[in-house]
């Protein structure tokens, strides 16, 4: 298999309650992404999301070379604008960007095209010291389709988006965490157990609450500031009809611990 899947995911201490690990590994060709790979890890996620052991998910690529080098050139390479429409393989990143469940990418190595792409479409990204971010879609006479255009825009604005698209250039991981692409740069070899425990993290929150925070979080992108203030107001009020708001003030109050039941 070239997508493998675990749950709980192991990390140094142990079992992660709560996270799931999804391991790219292609490794002849430092993980590139070619249609099934693609749609594979979309299935995956869709599993996941539907699985309440599963409250959280960390994707990362097999070794220490790449999290994922980029498209596969060879079978892109064959695709005409009419083939391109009429498969619509496409169609499974946005099926990964639908991911109710929060996605921390673990980067090490090579991020590049189709890779930094994936990465941009989780929640948070934990980099390596080695890691290298970048849309060379230009150098093979093309430019970002899964949304490289769009996502690196929103995260790292205009002028330096307008770089590495138009140049190919690349960003280092303390680069591309000044610029508001990545949430945490740690030494390589931690960045996979970093990734988890920051997932556990995030697991050990209520998990209504972290699916409806998400989905206020990415529709801050689309929405005009009043109507984003609108629609984080209503998912707040419905937070109030669950048992987990309940337990929470109830447990703040008391001053223990919240048992979160996800309902």
């Amino acid at each position: 298999m070239s997508l493998h899947v675990s749950l709980p995911a192991s990390g140094p201490d142990g079992p992660v309650d709560g996270v799931a690990l999804l391991v790219m590994d292609r490794p002849d060709v430092l993980n590139a992404l070619n249609f099934a790979q693609v749609e594979a890890i979309a299935d995956a996620l869709e599993a996941l999301d539907r699985d309440p052991a599963c409250r959280a998910v960390v994707l990362t690529g097999a070794g220490d070379r790449a999290f994922a080098s980029g498209a596969d050139i060879p079978e892109l390479a064959r695709q005409t604008n009419a083939s391109l429409t009429t498969s619509n393989d496409f169609r499974h990143w946005e099926r990964i960007t639908a991911t109710r469940k929060p996605i921390v990418a673990a980067v090490r190595g090579f991020a590049l095209g189709g890779g930094c792409e994936l990465a941009m479409a989780c929640d948070l990204i934990v980099a390596g010291e080695d890691a290298q971010f970048g849309q060379p879609e230009i150098r093979l006479g093309v430019m970002p389709g899964a949304g490289g255009t769009q996502r690196l825009t929103r995260a790292i604005g205009k002028a330096k988006a307008m770089d590495m698209v138009l140049t190919g250039r690349m960003l280092g991981a303390r680069e591309a965490e000044a610029a508001g692409l990545v949430s945490l740069v740690v030494p390589a070899e931690a960045t996979v157990p970093a990734a988890l425990e920051l997932a556990g993290r995030i697991a050990a929150m209520p998990p209504i609450a972290v699916m409806a925070a998400k989905a206020a979080v990415n529709r801050a992108e689309e929405l005009p500031l009043a109507a984003g203030v609108a629609d984080e107001r209503r998912s707040f009020y419905r937070l109030f009809d669950t048992e987990d708001q309940a337990e929470g003030m109830a447990a703040f109050a008391e001053k223990r611990a919240p048992r979160w039941t996800g309902r």
